[in-house]
């Protein structure tokens, strides 16, 4: 890279709190600014108010602050097509196309693509209507499945099912009762499979491919990963259960297929590529695709990164990924996400947050907002406006010290009805 530019990150939520934190530090950031951010990001960028669904004035802003990288966090502008009208304007963005989208803003296109490709992936039938989808659990007397939305359901439109009646009632609340509204409007059922999950995020460039380090979250809403599923309660990195060997056979049998796949289809990809990935032994099967970074699972992942992100992501977006490595930091990190209680269902906003300024001192720890506004920045206090309101990521010796460091920041901050796991990284530390 020549010099400094200006970036955009596009999103406001703990994954795009992360981007910005890293992006901040990088030698080549000029200008930052996040649209629409929240009120813990706006102590490092400035936020600005765009819709992401209104693309010509996103377009207009890029132009007019001379934006050098935009980075599109969440997957819904991604779905939508915002990626292709910036590279249309010749701005330089982080971010697949509309049509290389497919991979999460439709689970049909994507178990049918791993299917043609002979990638692995759990055996699975598409249905689009609600009779048909009734009639094939009953004649199969399936159980052991998971029923799931075809589009996007922010990470909770999957349900697994261990009985005919409980899939009959996932296709009631998907198709009939319509709880992810239209997303429901086809899904798919696929075998369960036992195993543990792992996620998988590479920087692919359209053909060059740099794996991140591995990670893996905590998606159910209670210790022992017990209740309903969240967009992520907690998560660290590394993922213990992702050996050397077994990233290799991931990157050769999934990763490098799947980005194959997508050029001969027509869809190259240009993004980060996240495999989410159940492991049982030495077999991988991809549970889904996303394509942008898992949050919580990067607040982990960025914490440990020494290497320029601003310089990576840019080499991305541009086609100049090959021969480029990543550093870390090898000790693991930890991430907590605080949440407001009631999270992932009804919750009340407005909580006023205490105790920030003391966690902030703790070493080896970063506290970054996800669901937060701060309603008088010259009074400094924050007020909770999320389920998943903060992220609490601390760096340690091994993953028991890395929980210690988070849990310890976690317990100095407070507000009415916080929520929040007491387990995070169980699983790792019981293979410590």
């Amino acid at each position: 890279m020549a010099g400094k530019i200006n970036v955009l990150v596009i999103g406001g939520g703990g994954r795009e709190a992360a981007l910005v934190e890293k992006i901040a530090s990088s030698s080549y950031t000029q200008n930052l600014f996040c649209a629409p951010g929240n009120g813990g990001i706006g102590s490092t960028a400035k936020c600005v108010q765009l819709d992401s669904k209104d693309a010509p004035s996103v377009v207009g802003f890029c132009k007019k602050e001379g934006i050098g990288l935009a980075i599109i966090g969440p997957e819904a502008p991604l779905v939508d097509g915002l990626a292709d009208k910036l590279r249309a304007a010749d701005i330089p963005v982080f971010g697949p196309s509309r049509l290389a989208a497919e991979l999460e803003g439709s689970k049909v296109f994507m178990k049918r693509l791993l299917g043609s490709y002979d990638i692995p992936t759990a055996p699975f039938v598409i249905f689009s209507d609600s009779a048909s989808a009734i009639n094939f659990i009953r004649e199969t007397r399936c159980e052991d499945v998971v029923v799931k939305t075809s589009g996007l359901a922010a990470g909770k439109g999957a349900i697994v099912c261990h009985s005919m009646a409980e899939a009959e009632n996932a296709v009631d609340q998907i198709m009939i009762k319509k709880e992810f509204g239209n997303a429901g409007n086809s899904i798919v059922i696929e075998k369960f499979l036992p195993g543990e999950e792992a996620s998988f995020m590479a920087l692919v460039d359209g053909e060059n491919i740099l794996p991140l380090e591995t990670s893996q979250d905590h998606k159910r809403a209670f210790n022992g990963d017990e209740g309903p599923n969240t967009g992520g309660m907690g998560a660290y990195s590394p993922a213990p259960i992702v050996t050397a060997a077994l990233s290799e056979k991931i990157m050769a049998t999934i990763m490098q297929p799947t980005v194959a796949a997508m050029r001969k289809e027509g869809r190259p990809f240009q993004g980060v590529l996240y495999a989410g990935l159940m492991i049982n032994g030495n077999d991988v099967h991809v549970l889904e695709f996303n394509v942008r970074f898992g949050d919580p699972e990067i607040q982990p992942i960025l914490f440990r990164m020494r290497s320029d992100i601003v310089q990576l992501l840019l080499a991305t977006a541009t086609g100049g990924l090959r021969g480029m490595k990543i550093e870390w930091d090898l000790r693991p990190a930890l991430c907590v996400c605080m949440t407001s209680g009631g999270y992932p269902g009804k919750y009340e906003k407005g909580k006023e947050i205490l105790g920030l300024d003391k966690a902030a001192l703790l070493p080896d720890t970063q506290i970054l907002h996800a669901g937060t506004i701060i309603p008088d920045r010259s009074k400094g206090i924050f007020h909770t406006s999320g389920g998943r309101v903060l992220n609490v990521t601390a760096l340690g010796d091994d993953f028991l010290d890395a929980q210690r460091n988070a849990y310890r920041a976690v317990d100095l901050i407070h507000w009415e009805n916080e929520f929040h796991r007491t387990d995070i990284g169980h699983r790792a530390i019981s293979r410590q």
